[in-house]
């Protein structure tokens, strides 16, 4: 999406819902905030922030960051650009410039299912830019499109886009699965979790693994039935 009025028109749901977007920073930094302002006639917008918050002075050192959000079922992203952190007698907040293209993708949508906790299921993968690093990371819910992994939030960011190879899904004692995943976007969680959502895609899955995955997520399906009629 290119036109300004579409831009304009589309960010102002964000706006008038108080919708989050979270932030990501090419330098890692990330920040769930909602849209405080709109002024297409001077091409500028500002994000709601916390001028004391660590977090937010990292994101406004990198100049620039990715913006991610949902309305509904469309996947919105843009980039932010010109990032100054404006403080003011109400509060303060992130301007930046108006963004002169806008991308819509469709969420998600195959059924899902968050794995039973005795499971305790991982993600073993290597880190995608420090390679020495091997993480293991909690699985949040998986489809047979993807997965949601728990990122630590003393663990270096990881950015959208990014595509980590062989990665090893441990989702029970009988299910393993190998699958490159792609990070299409990271939400920063409540404070109390400590840490990130990581919404990934499956990339060119192969048969057999998503032969395990569809049998563990019809099994998971079936023991959830049965716990809720005991």
């Amino acid at each position: 999406m290119t036109a300004p009025r579409e831009i304009v028109a589309l960010l102002k749901q964000f706006q008038d819902g108080n919708l989050l977007l979270n932030l990501n920073g090419s330098n890692g930094a990330m920040l769930s905030t909602t849209l405080w302002s709109l002024d297409p006639t001077r091409g500028q917008l500002s994000f709601s922030a916390d001028a004391g918050a660590p977090m937010t002075q990292r994101l406004v050192e990198c100049d620039e960051a990715v913006a991610v959000g949902y309305l509904d079922s469309i996947k919105v992203q843009f980039d932010v650009q010109g990032l100054v952190l404006v403080r003011g007698v109400g509060g303060s907040a992130i301007s930046a410039r108006l963004p002169r293209e806008l991308f819509r993708f469709q969420r998600r949508n195959s059924f899902r299912v968050r794995p039973l906790l005795r499971s305790s299921p991982v993600a073993r993968v290597r880190h995608p830019v420090i390679a020495e690093m091997q993480l293991a990371l909690r699985v949040i819910d998986v489809s047979i499109g993807g997965c949601a992994l728990f990122l630590p939030e003393d663990v270096p960011a990881i950015q959208p886009g990014m595509v980590m190879n062989q990665v090893q899904i441990d989702l029970d004692a009988d299910t393993r699965i190998v699958a490159n995943v792609r990070l299409q976007h990271a939400s920063v969680l409540n404070p109390e979790a400590k840490g990130a959502r990581l919404g990934c895609e499956f990339v060119q899955l192969g048969k057999d693994a998503e032969r395990a995955l569809q049998r563990f997520i019809d099994q998971t399906q079936k023991r959830r039935r049965l716990m809720s009629l005991d």
